[in-house]
Order: C-alpha cells, then structure tokens, then sequence
C-alpha cells in the first residue's frame, strides 16, 4: 500500500499519508497509535466478511464513529496500491451496525471499475476480479496484527500446533510457532539456522529448539540449553526472550507478508535485542514486506530514518500524523541522533507534553 486516506474513524478525523516500506509511529498513550492499527483490523474483517460480528462485539458504531454517532455519521477511507489502483469505501450507521455504503475498485487512469453502491452487511471484495481485485483480495487476506505480549503459563506460546495445518503462516499471538518453527527447520534449513543463530546472539545459552511431534502430528514448543541435557519447555525462558524468539520468527520467515503490523515490538526487550530488532526489520522490509509498527521506544526509532518515523499527537481531540523529514533536521542531526532529539523535545510531534 502506498498512501492511505481516512475520515471520522475513531479518533482520526482526518488522515491523507505516504505509506513507506518501513512505518514506525511515536507518541504518547492515547495519542491514536493503536487506533491506526486497528483500523487494519476493521479491514481484515471486512475482507473476510465478517464486519458484522467484528463490530457488534466492540461496541457497534457508536465506538468506531470519530467522537460517537452525535458528531460523525460515516467512516470513509481510501487505499492507494502500487500506483496502479484503489480501493474506496464507505461506512455508515444502520440501527446500531455499521453498513457498507459504497465500495469500489478503480484503476488510476479509471478505465478499470468495479463498484457496488448499496447498504449491504458484509463487503463484496470476494466478487472483485480481474488482475486487481485478486491483488487486493491477496492484501487483505493477509492481513494480521501481531501481539506477543502475552507470554504467562497459559499463553499462546504454551498451546499445541498442527505439523500439517499450522504450519502456512504465523498466527497473530505466535501460538502456531512451534509448527511454523518445524516447517522451517524441514523446508528452510539456512532460514532455520540464522533465526536459531539470532537468537543466541541475544540469549547465549540458547542451543537449539527441540521437536518431538506426538502420534497426531502436534509439537509443542521446547528447546534445549548449551549447558544441559534437558529439553525445557517456553516458560524456562525470560518473557523478553520469548518475544524476541517469536519476532524473530515473523520477521525472518522465508515467506513474508505483504505486510507487518504490529505494536510496540520493544516491550520487554534489553537495547541490544532492540538493535538486533530493527536489523530484522530492515532486513524483512528489503524484501518488499511493508512494516507499519507503533511504538514508545527511543531505542527503536534511533536505528531509522527520519522518514521512517511517523509521529502522532492528538490536538483538538483528533489524532494528527506526521512523516518527519530529514531535510527540515539536517541541522540537529549534524549532532544528535534521531532518539536524542525525541528525548529532547526538539522534534515537532509524538511528545507528552503536546496533548
């Protein structure tokens, strides 16, 4: 995706910005990070037809609509896609619900449309064809917001997976890693390797992973230590590890997303598994896997570029996104990194004490 535009979704009133490969938002609690993020979520939904329920258990419109139903009747929203087309749509109040009002896909130069102009449920994007609407039904089937901030006795990571059915891509919270791990380890052998090498780069006990899948074809996540023989289960690693084990998995698989979505990465992690972070993902945006993260961490932003960074405020009530840009910088980054200035207020957005 290349440029996206949104109307009167939750606290974004207004928002026309430049999608990059990697997109990193600062700012402070509530600011709207997240609301950005979820926002894929509502797409994702509306991909698999499922608008309906996604809506009705978060609160129906009234919690979707930017300041409730009293000031905003519609959501609307814009996608621009590899230059070639974009996917427009509209959403408006229904006795509670949110309907699609309208929705089309155009080619830039318009010679190419399909459109669908009524109240309906659900979102027609499964009868798109022709050579775009396969290429954004592909987006957003792909679609997922990861979470790996769960990692107690009774998370995700403890759970079971399926060799033969867990195996095609990473779940949102990382509780099929064990069978995307072991698809890797048998399909990927050099993949497999850097990401076992990775880690020990950041957890120097760190042997190998173990994989004993039972008579049903089900693995669990277990590993093994440079100092022992016993084979130990998720929860003998620090939380931080555990997080990083799974990033490194989902940045580093050998068949990436067309897209990366995930909120504050960093949590739990010592500054040197953040540097080894931002490597992996630069690594996977090279590739042509677009990152779009949400973050508080001045030790993140600091491995990346000025335009990379997208900072958030809420001003008025609204949220307002800006791309920082290294020209207007030049001068500061002449001696200071882009952490520092963050640090120091001197950058113009993202920063508690604007709200």
């Amino acid at each position: 995706m290349e440029r996206i535009e949104i109307q009167g979704y939750k606290s974004i009133r207004q928002l026309d910005i430049e999608l990059r490969l990697v997109n990193i938002l600062i700012g402070a609690n509530g600011s709207g990070k997240s609301n950005f993020l979820s926002f894929f979520d509502l797409l994702k939904n509306m991909g698999r037809q499922n608008l309906q329920e996604y809506t009705v258990l978060r609160g129906r419109a009234d919690k979707f609509l930017h300041n409730g139903i009293e000031v905003t009747d519609e959501i609307t929203a814009k996608l621009w896609f590899n230059g070639e087309a974009y996917y427009h749509f509209v959403l408006k109040q229904g006795e509670g619900d949110l309907l699609i009002a309208n929705e089309v896909l155009v080619d830039v130069n318009g010679e190419h449309w399909e459109g669908f102009n009524f109240f309906l449920a659900e979102s027609s994007l499964l009868r798109f064809d022709g050579a775009y609407g396969i290429s954004v039904k592909k987006y957003f089937s792909q679609l997922q917001r990861y979470h790996f901030h769960d990692t107690g006795e009774k998370s995700p990571f403890n759970k079971d997976s399926s060799v033969e059915n867990d195996r095609f891509f990473l779940y949102e919270n990382g509780q099929n890693i064990a069978a995307m791990l072991y698809s890797i380890y048998n399909d990927s052998p050099v993949t497999y390797s850097l990401i076992v090498k990775t880690i020990q780069s950041i957890a120097p006990y760190f042997l190998d992973f173990f994989f004993g899948p039972d008579k049903n074809g089900y693995v669990r996540l277990r590993w093994q230590s440079r100092h022992s023989s016993m084979i130990y289960g998720v929860n003998d690693l620090s939380d931080g590890t555990i997080r990083f084990l799974a990033l490194a998995v989902l940045f580093m698989q050998p068949n990436l997303p067309q897209s990366i979505i995930i909120d504050e990465p960093e949590l739990g992690l010592h500054p040197a598994a953040i540097a080894k972070l931002s490597g992996m993902i630069k690594s996977a945006a090279a590739k042509g896997c677009q990152i779009i993260i949400a973050t508080q961490s001045a030790d993140l932003i600091s491995h990346f570029e000025p335009e990379n960074i997208i900072t958030v405020d809420q001003t008025g009530g609204a949220s307002v996104f800006r791309r920082l840009n290294s020209e207007t910088l030049k001068h500061w980054l002449e001696e200071y990194t882009i952490d520092d200035l963050w640090k120091r207020n001197i950058i113009d957005g993202g920063q508690l004490n604007t709200l």
